[in-house]
């Protein structure tokens, strides 16, 4: 009965018998003939006698078969063919009989194909489409009818119905749809969600989904129950997932377990994470292109934040008092920085030595514990972050890529730093490979890093300016800020505009004191190192903040540094050098040596 409800909807109330006849009674006539074979259709209907014989109906074909080849190109001609489609549906869902299925589709695709420009076109695809579906079960068949009507007939009456049964076909048979009804290019249109990027460890997992455009979403997260963990998911409102991207990913490699994606309903693509252990998850919307990045973190990452209470000083018998000057408070120094014999001056600064336990002259800003060691902690691990890459060279200027120079750099950089430091540097990108932004972040978190450095080049519509600058992620009120940022974020300064609001909530529980403490340090020592250098006057734009992508989520202490205009000509030149790039690499690993012995940090 259902395959009956189906055709008698797509009836044209145009063809349907009606009892008054406003035509000449000429009985040769074609349209007479015509209004007499509707009204024997009509019978076969609602008469329950005739109906019972299949001979009746095929009476109530030949009527119109005869009205059709008495004249192929009148005006009824593609009525007659619409409703011979029409009589053996009908007699196929009475009868059961398969041949009476293929004579129904077959006077529908001479319908469509005799008349293409004809009203009733797209309503014999539309038939056609139903009759796959219900009576051959070919979901596939059936979606080709229901795509060109979408295709051809986009002002058509059918279109509606077809859309929507095209979406039932994707939701219920992992039916791909057809392009014209996917895009961000028209209001009716559904939104593409691409395959999901994950990148996860015990404690950490982002996630980031991208969309050809804007999206509306909700998420919600589920208790476990009966030895399930618990999930997130994430509803993407008027969407569309293709079929191929709509397997289970299993991942068991980390805290996230299994990504599942789904066509959830005709408009809905729902987006499931099934994570171990959920203490505490974000999500935000980055534009140009959409994309939802969503990040999970497990319970130890919550349990090592819950220990970051200021501890309370140790007082023993080994414990070293130094006087620094009068207008200085006396320092504790904890036992395990006991074993100091002198400090050397560098540039107006006290550099600690090791040799046996006594204390001479420290400055206070080298002698009280940093966050890292008062918290009984090291600086371990750092990652560099050589910015763009692959298909996205960055800034292009006076025959450079920024890409180039950055990668290059940071190569010289890491062994500077672990030189000075001692710990392991890496990178997020040692070849010509393109890394996206969300990304870069997410090595820093999953490797545990301590410190993250993105490392840039600026450009300027003007060939005049010149200089360094680095930045930490915050709000932003300075235009020439927001434009280095929305350059790096290859974004728009409105879509930067509206990027502040989102990072209000996110930067609640960044390290934004500890990232501009570690922007001052090296920043400051690079300036102050290149000033004692002859490489020219290299102008200090000081240390800024502004919304950089890369920078939102970082679970440390996160700086980006501009190092120079590749846009101008004497920077360029400095770029050049061997000899420049290896002492900005020296003086920023000199400058993060403070940083990490610093005594500026508050807890």
């Amino acid at each position: 009965m259902l395959l009956l409800l189906f055709l008698q909807v797509i009836i044209p109330a145009n063809l349907v018998f009606s009892s008054s006849l406003d035509k000449p009674a000429i009985e040769d006539s074609i349209s007479q003939r015509y209004s007499e074979a509707k009204f024997y259709f009509n019978e076969l209907l609602t008469n329950d006698t005739i109906s019972q014989k299949v001979e009746n109906w095929e009476r109530g074909a030949q009527n119109f078969r005869r009205i059709y080849l008495a004249d192929p190109q009148s005006e009824q001609a593609p009525a007659c063919l619409f409703m011979l489609g029409q009589i053996y549906a009908y007699m196929f869902q009475r009868f059961h009989n398969v041949s009476d299925l293929d004579e129904s589709i077959s006077y529908y695709k001479d319908v469509a194909r005799l008349f293409p420009e004809n009203r009733l076109a797209d309503d014999s695809y539309y038939a056609m489409g139903l009759l796959y579906l219900k009576g051959k079960q070919d979901p596939d068949q059936a979606a080709q009818q229901f795509s060109k009507i979408v295709q051809d007939y986009q002002s058509g009456d059918m279109h509606p119905q077809a859309a929507e049964m095209l979406k039932q076909l994707s939701t219920d048979h992992n039916v791909a749809l057809p392009t014209v009804m996917v895009g961000n290019s028209g209001l009716s249109k559904l939104n593409y969600i691409l395959p999901v990027k994950y990148w996860s460890s015990d404690d950490y997992t982002r996630i980031v989904i991208m969309a050809s455009g804007p999206v509306n979403y909700r998420e919600e997260l589920l208790d476990g129950s009966e030895g399930k963990p618990r999930r997130l998911y994430i509803d993407f409102q008027s969407s569309y997932i293709e079929p191929q991207y709509r397997e289970p990913l299993k991942i068991e490699d980390g805290l996230l377990q299994q990504v599942r994606t789904a066509q959830f309903s005709k408009d809905t693509v729902r987006v499931v994470l099934d994570i171990e252990s959920i203490d505490s998850y974000r999500i935000y919307s980055l534009p140009e292109p959409f994309r939802v990045v969503v990040d999970v973190r497990g319970k130890s990452v919550a349990n090592n934040q819950k220990k970051l209470t200021k501890p309370a000083p140790v007082k023993t018998p080994d414990t070293i008092v130094a006087i620094p000057p009068a207008t200085a408070k006396p320092i504790v120094i904890h036992p395990e920085r006991r074993k100091v014999l002198a400090a050397e001056q560098h540039r107006g600064k006290m550099i600690l030595k090791s040799n046996n336990s006594k204390v001479v002259a420290l400055m206070p800003e080298l002698l009280a514990p940093s966050l890292a060691q008062q918290l009984g902690l090291k600086v371990k691990r750092i990652v560099l972050d050589p910015g763009h890459g692959g298909k996205d060279p960055g800034a292009l200027a006076n025959g450079l890529q920024e890409k180039d120079i950055v990668l290059k750099f940071a190569q010289q950089l890491k062994p500077a730093i672990e030189k000075e430091i001692g710990c392991e540097v890496l990178l997020t990108r040692d070849i010509d490979t393109f890394i996206s932004l969300e990304e870069r972040t997410a090595i820093a978190n999953t490797q545990n890093a301590d410190l993250f450095i993105s490392i840039h080049l600026n450009a300027h519509p003007s060939p005049k300016v010149r200089g360094l600058e680095t930045y930490y992620l915050n709000l932003s009120t300075n235009a020439e800020a927001m434009r280095v940022a929305a350059m790096e974020n290859a974004t728009s300064t409105n879509q930067m505009s509206d990027l502040q609001d989102i990072l209000q909530d996110i930067m609640q529980n960044s390290k934004i004191t500890e990232s501009s403490r570690l922007a001052e340090q090296v920043h400051g020592t690079l300036v102050a190192g290149l000033a004692q250098k002859s490489f020219g006057d290299v102008q200090n734009l000081g240390v800024k903040q502004a919304p950089f992508y890369v920078l939102i989520g970082a679970q440390m202490p996160a700086i980006l540094m501009e190092l120079a205009f590749i846009s101008n000509e004497e920077d360029v030149q400095n770029l050049k050098s061997d000899a420049y790039l290896s002492a900005m690499a020296h003086e920023i690993a000199l400058g993060v040596q403070a940083y990490v012995n610093s005594a500026t940090a508050k807890l």
